[in-house]
């Protein structure tokens, strides 16, 4: 079929993306709750991952403030100078990050145990699911 197209349209063009498309996760979890599920289909700029993290924090309680640990991965719009400096200006020391764990460790942590199992859940809903009167 394509062949008698082409054959037919020499002209014609046929464009498919490089890529597959890709989707961004974030949230937040502390012992008690899950914070967020924020999707973002964009890359995330410095200024984009600060907005997130400030959003984040305004939603933290004082408990979760002064107890929680803030933990993220390398990614360089995450560990910029001006991003790191405002993490800390929150959590001060207790912010696990680039450099304190090698890269692709074995240790798991609380996404490999819930959170992606959980964000895949979210991401599958579709608005076909059965509603109730």
């Amino acid at each position: 079929m394509c062949q008698k197209l082409r054959a037919t349209c020499p002209n014609m063009i046929h464009e498919e993306p490089l890529h597959s498309e890709k989707i961004g996760v974030w949230c937040g979890m502390y012992r008690r709750r899950i914070i967020g599920s924020i999707f973002l289909d964009a890359t995330i700029t410095t200024a984009a991952y600060m907005e997130i993290f400030n959003t984040f924090v305004n939603q933290l309680d004082d408990e979760e403030l002064s107890t929680g640990y803030f933990q993220q991965d390398g990614a360089t719009s995450h560990t910029s100078h001006a991003g790191m400096a405002e993490i800390q200006s929150f959590f001060g020391d207790l912010v696990i990050s680039k450099g304190l764990w090698p890269p692709r460790s074995p240790d798991l942590t609380p996404p490999d145990y819930f959170s992606w199992g959980y964000l895949k859940g979210e991401l599958t809903k579709t608005s076909h699911e059965p509603q109730t009167p």
